[in-house]
């Protein structure tokens, strides 16, 4: 079959897909897009995570055919532009500087469950709130610590941009 998906602001289609097929199999192997990773295929790790019309998902428990006509942001999505050095989203850019990547397997699903809690929270998340935003996702190589400091730079960051925009004359 033929599924049409709206994948980081564009209309994707890709052929041939098997009716038990993932969305994670169609993102990384149909659409070239190997930012979610495959894992445990279970739902478990949290290492596919993307955005399905707006809310967090484990792509390899998404049938293809589910989304059907539905948008996806990928990890790739958060960033903006063709510079990645300026283009980065704010969590992208905090993990990087706050050494929160190691070997990067878990990270394209950590970040886009950061940048869910981040966009859902007004105020800069208390680290048990992020602890628990980022239970569904495993990391084998650290302890936490710098994820969570990524997470914190990120979200003080924006807070600190929207202060400043209302601030700013207009």
């Amino acid at each position: 079959m033929r599924v049409h998906i709206d994948v980081n602001g564009e209309r994707l289609a890709a052929d041939d897909v098997w009716e038990g097929e993932s969305l994670l199999y169609v993102l990384r192997e149909r659409l070239g897009l190997p930012g979610a990773k495959n894992a445990c295929e279970q739902g478990e790790c949290g290492s596919c995570t993307v955005y399905l019309d707006g809310l967090p998902v484990c792509a390899c428990l998404v049938a293809a055919g589910q989304a059907e006509g539905r948008e996806v942001v990928t990890v790739e999505g958060l960033a903006s532009g063709d510079d990645l050095d300026q283009g980065l989203d704010e969590v992208q850019r905090a993990f990087v500087e706050a050494g929160a990547v190691q070997c990067g397997f878990c990270t394209p699903g950590l970040i886009v469950q950061a940048h869910s809690l981040i966009e859902s929270t007004p105020q800069v998340p208390e680290d048990a709130d992020i602890r628990e935003a980022l239970a569904g996702n495993l990391c084998r190589c650290t302890g936490y610590e710098k994820i969570i400091d990524a997470v914190r730079l990120a979200a003080t960051r924006k807070a600190q941009n929207k202060a400043a925009q209302k601030k700013a004359p207009r």
